[in-house]
């Protein structure tokens, strides 16, 4: 057993003591995915501590491996969805997604839109070197504005905070479908918040946790 495989093996031990994950889904993704492929070259000795990571200059930053696992819980992913993703960041979120809604019999996809140039191309290297690019479009752009093109989505995540869900991403959000998002204003803590599309006009709003995370971008964003 390799070294890294140890290391990972030990966090979800911890993960599953603390109850962050219940859906096994969720695990097997993130034995699946490397993380070290997915963050900065100097950065790689620290690809498995709990904690953010930033992302080169740009302000970004790679989220908390128990964050990245948790947010595949609360989607509720399926093999064969469809998945929109706000903020591409390193392409690490995506890949996760990816694992879990693409197989042989139901072949899923994730479309991941980011704001910052950079990242895109950083993105869709590390998806590239860790065998996920099949499986995950990086597009450049403004999230908050969704990509109708390949609407209506299964489930959209948005991995930065802002003070609305951008109206473009429910329209675009399939009947039934999950969003989930980093609700509230930068600084310290938002609220990670469910939404179920009952019908065109119905939302159900639920509360899932306190989160830390980066401003969203964008027309609907900060």
């Amino acid at each position: 057993m390799t070294e890294i495989r140890v290391i990972k093996e030990r966090l979800l031990d911890q993960y599953k003591r603390r109850g962050y994950v219940k859906d096994v889904k969720a695990f097997d993704a993130f034995m699946r995915v490397p993380r070290e492929k997915f963050i900065p070259e100097r950065l790689a000795s620290s690809a498995y501590l709990d904690h953010p990571l930033p992302l080169m200059n740009t302000g970004q930053t790679i989220s908390a491996p128990h964050m990245t696992i948790m947010i595949l819980d609360y989607l509720e992913l399926v093999p064969g969805q469809k998945v929109l993703e706000i903020g591409a960041g390193s392409g690490y979120q995506a890949a996760l997604i990816a694992a879990v809604v693409t197989s042989d019999e139901a072949p899923g996809h994730v479309y991941s839109i980011e704001i910052v140039p950079d990242l895109v191309e950083f993105a869709r290297k590390n998806l590239a070197r860790a065998g996920f690019d099949e499986y995950v479009t990086v597009i450049e752009g403004d999230g908050t504005l969704g990509h109708e093109k390949e609407a209506p989505y299964d489930r959209v995540i948005l991995t930065a905070a802002g003070p609305i869900v951008p109206p473009p991403l429910i329209e675009q959000l399939r009947v039934d479908g999950t969003l989930v998002m980093p609700l509230g204003r930068p600084g310290l803590w938002q609220q990670m918040t469910r939404y179920r599309k009952v019908n065109d006009i119905e939302v159900i709003k639920e509360n899932l946790s306190s989160v830390a995370f980066v401003p969203l971008r964008g027309k609907y964003g900060v």
